[in-house]
């Protein structure tokens, strides 16, 4: 017991990295917790270990604030690693948080290595769900150029026709007020 313990001092912050990514791998997010907390009190600038509290926080822990504030240090730590854009945007659509939302989104276009289809997919969502159908219809075609797998053109596909549904749905049901 004391070797494990006394080996455990010893590992370097990548290695302490490494192994909570090993965990999460193997689904035992409290022990990744655990590491990438001893991390970032070790060095808090570490923004790899500040991006995956943050998925951790937001997927596994549902504390969207936390989720929110690792997320927003890595991109500003880090500011050309595009993982995080795609989970930090996701979060910020989920809470609705329209300014922020615009800021990360277009940043995330500009950061080489993202997954544009992804940022555009999510802007259409944005616009989607504030009604803004002419925005969303945009990104979502935007998002198909970008996308490279079939699964994902079907889906943005529908995500399209999704929206001029909706888009018929309202002039309808607009029509029939004011008749």
């Amino acid at each position: 017991m004391f070797y494990i313990l006394f080996m455990d001092i010893y590992l370097t912050i990548e290695e302490k990295y490494l192994q909570a990514l090993d965990e999460l791998w193997y689904g035992e997010p409290p022990k990744a917790l655990q590491l990438l907390n001893e991390i970032i009190t070790n060095d808090p600038l570490y923004a790899r270990a500040h991006y995956q509290l943050g998925k951790i926080y937001f997927y596994e822990i549902s504390d969207y604030h936390t989720a929110g504030y690792h997320f927003k240090t890595c991109a500003e730590l880090e500011p050309q690693f595009p993982d995080v854009y795609y989970h930090y945007l996701r979060l910020l659509v989920f809470l609705d948080m329209e300014k922020q939302f615009r800021l990360v989104s277009e940043k995330a276009l500009k950061i080489a290595g993202v997954n544009y289809a992804s940022v555009y997919n999510l802007i259409g969502l944005y616009a989607e769900k504030k009604r803004e159908w002419a925005d969303a219809t945009e990104a979502y075609r935007n998002a198909l150029l970008e996308a490279m797998r079939k699964d994902e053109k079907d889906n943005l596909q529908e995500s399209i026709e999704r929206v001029k549904e909706k888009k018929r749905q309202v002039k309808k049901y607009n029509y029939e007020l004011s008749n």
